[in-house]
């Protein structure tokens, strides 16, 4: 057979072992977003493997957009999760009207599941974030009205208790901030859906809070021109 050999199954599981390592180190927050991580050398006696064994798990997690090797300046953490900045890479390319079509259904299981799971606290951070927005419309502060929808939104997502349902809303949340910034002066009173959205909750009443989700979601792709 011509071609480039495949890589031996012993070395490939040395470094299969090293990127676990590593990303562990990353995700689990040892090694936090924007710090450096310890030289090549460093790691080598740690690990006790080889330099190259090392070098090719860095630049493995590179490629996933965890971690960034800067030419003279060491290698650092870019993110703290792969599957974020791949769904980055991939919503910058897309859409935004199919970014809400697929948001609009998270969104309505994590408004359901918010009434069914939400606690005292919850209700009292999610009211906070209200009275904010109210707040902030009667200001007429534009860029401070979208970043507090956002983080209504995601409020919402964290009452459901449902993590890996809150890291995907959490993901896409960039593509729906700029969606919101584009289409908030054509709706600059949709943020009432969100009364209806945290009273549903409140009243642990699961279809009412799908149906308000639904709500200011279709009102936002009515905005992009897009069918719900």
């Amino acid at each position: 057979m011509s071609g480039v050999p495949l890589e031996s199954p012993r070395r490939a599981s040395v470094i299969g072992d090293v990127i676990t390592q590593l990303e562990t180190m990353v995700v689990s927050g040892e090694w936090p977003v924007g710090t450096r991580i310890p030289p090549e050398p460093e790691l080598v006696a740690a690990l006790g493997v080889g330099r190259n064994s090392v070098r090719e798990a860095v630049r493995a997690l590179a490629h996933t957009g965890l971690l960034e090797v800067r030419q003279g300046d060491g290698t650092w953490v870019r993110a703290d999760s792969g599957l974020g900045t791949a769904l980055d890479r991939y919503v910058r390319r897309s859409d935004a009207r199919h970014v809400l079509q697929v948001r609009r259904g998270l969104e309505r299981e994590a408004a359901r599941l918010a009434a069914a799971n939400r606690t005292l606290d919850d209700l009292g951070r999610l009211d906070a974030a209200l009275a904010r927005q109210h707040r902030l419309a009667d200001a007429a502060d534009r860029e401070g009205f979208v970043a507090g929808d956002a983080e209504f939104h995601r409020l919402v997502a964290a009452a459901a208790h449902n993590p890996v349902l809150g890291d995907l809303l959490d993901h896409l949340g960039d593509a729906l901030a700029r969606s919101i910034a584009a289409t908030v002066e054509e709706h600059p009173d949709s943020f009432h859906v969100h009364t209806e959205l945290v009273d549903a909750i409140r009243a642990q009443d699961a279809e009412a809070a799908g149906h308000a989700s639904d709500e200011l979601l279709d009102g936002l792709l009515d905005a992009l021109g897009g069918a719900a």
